[in-house]
């Protein structure tokens, strides 16, 4: 049997042969080449990688790690505590409390309807709102500004990946209402937005303090970290000249009286006549400035200093005390007062019409009789008038450093048509704000020394240290006598014969004036049928305390100053008196003579 015969090894690289049908014998490859090659591919994959590696530790590090460093590291405000603010009793009325602001990094939130479904019963935010704070690729969102410390504890529980609290203050008004717009208020922004907060805004704010630190995934600070940290600097508190029972007693008289006459607005001013400090400045309508959102432009303002009026016949107390102090007349000097004389080629009447009378000067006033008005400041001639009435501070700031404040106008003689003269001597053709008029008769009570108006009795470190505020020079506008003799004449304005009898308070002296001048409609540059009410009183006369302003804006139901203003007078004086312990007079008013009949009594 034979041995069977073993297959040729295939030789070639084709299956059927070479290309001549010849078997071909294959030559294996040089191994070491495919070596040499893997050898240089891997050699120059490690040249890449070191040269990176050169490039990251060497040439570029510094501002790879600075770099590195910026991206986890977190700047945090550290919020400056603003000054209180204090009533003279050193009651808060305003004040800053502990708040959160919720914030969130939107990148870490993986599900946003179902962290805003947590949220908005929380937070009583529409969900669509959070949704939409949440829909940002920017690492920083807010959800929720000023959050109580509650409220934020209640988030907080949650843990809901992405959610963070952030520690600030929040503005807060513990009385509400009570002299808001005085105080003015903070926008949820922090930034001060009117009245005092405004005008005291540097002293107020303080210098907010800085935290820097490394964070790690969510925000959170790496405990081993670098931190540097810049302490805030908290602002100084204020201390005002308000009386917080005297301000809610004219708030709510001045509200209930407003509402009684189907008036536009009304305001009170109370002044210390001795030192100009104001006691209590209340307007309606107003706002609370926990919520100043809610209210209109023109009730967040205050209308004690925004507003400008022409003051009618409360003006003539200026006129009266400069013919007194120039000594162009007395009080019992006799003027033949008709009802209605032509002056420039104008006509001007008294209020009611009435047969020519004799009437003393102190008689002129009692009866609020323009055209005798107009007799008296003729005896001293315009451009002195206008000097006196400039003194009184007609047309000057009052440095109350409230945003927005008007300073009156009157108009000087160079500029003055044929009827400005007399229409300025009763009080028409110039005008002032709240605090001016009532300021007028403070200098008057004050024996013809006018005393700045403020509102700031002492400024109060950071530390408690009290500094008290810079004491105003008086300025002298008549001197005493004539400011006794007008004081005198302004007692009967309140008396039997005078227009504010309702303004009377038993035991006490008093001394007014009232006020009703027509008001300038901005539509068409006019006077209408809309008057400014007002009284303005001194108590008691014979020892001034305190002087109370009462301006009523545009009274349906009652359209005359005493009638009007003289209840709120009335009450809010009342309550002066007593809560300074002011004793009774203890003797009436003295009687002057009012028709020239009365001089032989």
């Amino acid at each position: 049997m034979s041995t069977p015969t073993r297959p040729p090894l295939r030789t070639s690289r084709w299956l059927d042969g070479g290309p001549d049908g010849q078997p071909r014998t294959y030559a294996p490859g040089d191994p070491s080449k495919r070596l040499r090659l893997l050898a240089l591919g891997v050699a120059f994959t490690l040249t890449i990688f070191a040269a990176r590696l050169v490039d990251l530790q060497l040439l570029n590090r510094t501002p790879r790690a600075e770099a590195a460093v910026a991206d986890r590291t977190a700047v945090v405000t550290l919020p400056a505590k603003r000054g209180t603010i204090y009533d003279a009793d050193m009651r808060p009325l305003a004040e800053s409390v502990q708040a959160v602001d919720v914030t969130a990094d939107p990148r870490l939130v993986t599900d946003k309807d179902a962290t805003a479904d947590y949220l908005a019963p929380i937070l009583n935010i529409p969900k669509e709102q959070i949704v939409a704070s949440l829909t940002t690729d920017k690492h920083f969102a807010y959800i929720a500004k000023q959050v109580t410390p509650e409220t934020w504890d209640a988030v907080s529980s949650l843990d809901l990946r992405g959610i963070f609290g952030q520690r600030t203050t929040k503005r807060y008004y513990p009385s509400g209402e009570l002299a808001a717009n005085v105080l003015g208020y903070v926008r949820e922004d922090g930034e001060a937005g009117a009245g005092l907060e405004f005008g005291l805004d540097t002293e107020l704010r303080g210098q907010d303090g800085q935290k820097i630190f490394e964070s790690g995934i969510g925000g959170r600070q790496i405990p081993t970290g670098s931190e540097r940290e810049r302490d805030p600097v908290d602002g100084t508190s204020v201390q005002l000249t308000i009386d917080s029972d005297l301000q809610w007693v004219a708030q709510r008289a001045i509200e209930q009286r407003v509402k009684e006459v189907d008036a536009d607005s009304g305001t009170v001013v109370a002044i210390d006549p001795r030192t100009g400090e104001i006691k209590a400045l209340a307007s309606v309508p107003t706002m609370n400035p926990n919520y100043p959102g809610q209210a209109s432009d023109a009730n967040r303002n205050n209308r004690a200093l925004t507003e400008v009026f022409e003051p009618g016949s409360t003006s003539k107390v200026m006129t009266m005390a400069a013919v007194l102090n120039e000594r162009a007349v007395t009080p019992r000097t006799v003027f033949t007062v008709p009802y209605s004389f032509s002056r420039g080629g104008s006509v001007f009447r008294n209020h009611d019409a009435h047969p020519t009378y004799q009437l003393t000067l102190a008689g002129i006033l009692a009866k609020s009789a323009n055209t005798g008005t107009i007799l008296a400041a003729e005896k001293i001639g315009g451009e002195k008038l206008y000097d006196y009435i400039k003194k009184f501070g007609v047309g000057e700031p009052t440095g109350l450093q409230f945003p927005g404040e008007s300073d009156g106008y009157v108009p000087p003689p160079d500029e003055w048509s044929p009827t400005s003269f007399p229409t300025i001597a009763f009080g028409q053709g110039l005008s002032v704000n709240a605090i001016q008029a009532t300021s007028v008769f403070a200098t008057v009570a004050n024996g013809g020394l006018r005393m700045p108006s403020t509102l700031i009795k002492s400024y109060i470190s950071p530390d408690g240290r009290v500094q008290a505020a810079q004491t105003p020079e008086g300025i002298r506008v008549v001197d005493e006598k004539a400011a006794k003799q007008t004081m005198r004449m302004m007692e009967q304005v309140v008396g039997e014969e005078g227009t504010a009898r309702i303004a009377s308070i038993p035991g006490y002296r008093v001394a007014g004036k009232t006020g009703t001048a027509y008001r300038i409609n901005d539509a068409c540059g006019c006077y209408d049928n809309s008057v400014t009410a007002s009284f303005i009183g001194v108590a008691p006369a014979d020892d001034p305390q305190l002087v109370v302003g009462v301006i009523v804006q545009n009274p349906k139901a009652s359209r005359y100053g005493g009638q009007t203003g003289g209840p709120v007078f009335r009450e809010v004086m009342v309550h002066g008196l007593q809560s300074m312990n002011v004793p009774p007079s203890g003797k009436k008013s003295p009687q002057m003579p009012i028709y020239s009949s009365d001089l032989g009594q």
